[in-house]
């Protein structure tokens, strides 16, 4: 995933896309030009995150066409859209579709900059979030099935003694395997443990055979 957020633009007139082009650049971000939407829809964003700034009326596929596309492809771009001719049943039914913002031109460069920022650091967040989340599944993905059974327990504050009996298992046996979660997850405290289970959804309930282990990981 590329390391700096980008806007982009999605004009089918040149002069516009040029000219929002060098605001942007100008304000110090990054940003790709297209066309059209089918060109933007060719385009490969495996690695992007960003913000789609984007026209409504366009030769073939409209700005709310290539929302609905994109919704479709589970590609969920933050959308501000940029249009000279919009009306109020448009604009309720692309904000209802997931858009961000909907602005009329023209607009003043400065408010167009301070959009834009607001949206991208929203993307700056999501991006960190799905990092941190993956980096914790990572974790998780190194535990045994009993590991992962203990380790909701173990993060709601149950003793090794509580957990042994409610398992049917030596409370020795518990210690070892507390140690073994510990390591494997790079966790110091049963503080750190609880936050880890709350990103990863994993929860416990009093009983352990209500417990409900919200995960899809492999048993190891």
């Amino acid at each position: 995933m590329s390391t700096e957020p980008c806007v982009f633009i999605v004009d089918d007139d040149y002069a516009v896309r040029d000219a929002l082009r060098l605001v942007i650049e100008n304000a110090g971000l990054t940003c790709q030009t297209f066309e059209s939407a089918e060109h933007f829809l060719q385009a490969s964003f495996l690695n992007e995150y960003g913000c789609l700034l984007l026209d409504v009326n366009m030769p073939g596929m409209s700005g709310d066409e290539l929302q609905a596309e994109l919704n479709r492809r589970n590609m969920h771009f933050p959308i501000i859209f940029l249009t000279a001719y919009g009306s109020i049943p448009q604009t309720v039914r692309v904000m209802k579709a997931g858009a961000i913002d909907y602005l009329t031109k023209p607009i003043s460069n400065n408010l167009l900059i301070k959009r834009i920022q607001a949206v991208l650091q929203e993307a700056i967040k999501r991006k960190e979030k799905v990092l941190a989340i993956q980096m914790l599944n990572s974790r998780l993905n190194e535990l045994t099935s009993r590991e992962l059974e203990i380790l909701p327990l173990i993060a709601a504050g149950h003793s090794n003694k509580e957990i042994g009996r409610q398992l049917g298992i030596s409370y020795r046996t518990i210690e070892v395997h507390r140690a073994r979660i510990l390591r494997k997850t790079g966790m110091t405290s049963i503080l750190e443990l609880g936050r880890l289970c709350e990103a990863c959804q994993l929860v416990s309930d009093q009983a352990p055979q209500e417990m409900n282990v919200k995960s899809n990981f492999p048993e190891s």
